[in-house]
């Protein structure tokens, strides 16, 4: 039982996590044809999203090395994209 519950909680991290860093990209993108210093802005980003999701990784991957739950937070991290991918999807223009 204390597995399944942990199995959601990993799918729920995993999804928070895909939300942080495909959202994170999405605004980046966003705000880069104004910024003063784009090279700087899209590092910055990139260092700050890499670093967040491995460390939520880490911490669902927990001390006991659980694959299981690691490749269920990859899967839902995944599936965040994809549901990103089409909310977000640019509109065309009239």
């Amino acid at each position: 039982m204390i597995e399944n519950g942990l199995g959601l909680l990993a799918a729920l991290g995993g999804w928070l996590l895909g939300l942080f860093y495909f959202a994170g990209l999405w605004f980046t993108l966003r705000r880069l044809p104004g910024h003063p210093h784009p090279a700087l802005w899209v590092a910055g980003s990139f260092v700050l999203r890499l670093a967040v999701s491995l460390t939520g990784f880490y911490l669902i991957l927990g001390p006991d090395r659980n694959l299981i739950r690691l490749g269920i937070a990859l899967l839902t991290f995944i599936a965040a994209r994809v549901v990103l991918t089409r909310y977000l999807r640019p509109t065309p223009e009239s």
